[in-house]
């Protein structure tokens, strides 16, 4: 049986905080951003100026929620990027009928491919996993002299 097309998905019929909202695409039914509890107005508005009403979920990448409005492709559409751990933290990429786009990505560069702006939001996930400080460096009963570090969010 071939895949159901996201937009044609069943939409989940219950909410969803932040902490639940899954790693990977879901295959079988959608998550509308207002089910979305902690859901800012810019997202349950992303595609209202292109005629579009459902904003829909669809993965986590690093510390980033993505979420989209209209279809994947030959349509216009718009992406939002939303960082779980600060949802004042938003990124919009605009992907337009031909497959261009246009985006900027928390690297501070405009993207004008889909594929780049997504890798820039991954990147910059690494970037910050890679500078936390590891728990073994943190003081507790097994390290009572460690020294204590504050870790950057």
């Amino acid at each position: 049986m071939p895949p159901i097309p996201a937009e044609s998905r069943t939409p989940t019929d219950r909410d969803w905080h932040t902490a639940e909202l899954p790693e990977l695409p879901q295959r079988d039914f959608l998550i509308p951003a207002p089910r979305w509890v902690e859901a800012p107005a810019e997202l349950r508005e992303l595609g209202a100026d292109l005629g579009i009403e459902l904003v829909a979920y669809k993965r986590r990448i690093g510390r980033y929620l993505l979420w989209r409005a209209g279809p994947a492709r030959k349509a216009n559409s718009r992406y939002m990027a939303i960082a779980a751990d600060d949802l004042t933290r938003r990124f919009v990429f605009n992907l337009y009928p031909d497959g261009t786009g246009a985006g900027i990505a928390p690297d501070g560069t405009e993207h004008t491919r889909f594929r780049t702006w997504k890798e820039a939001l991954r990147d910059e996930a690494n970037v910050r996993e890679a500078h936390r400080i590891p728990p073994s460096s943190e003081p507790g009963p097994e390290r009572p002299g460690a020294k204590r570090q504050e870790r950057k969010p």
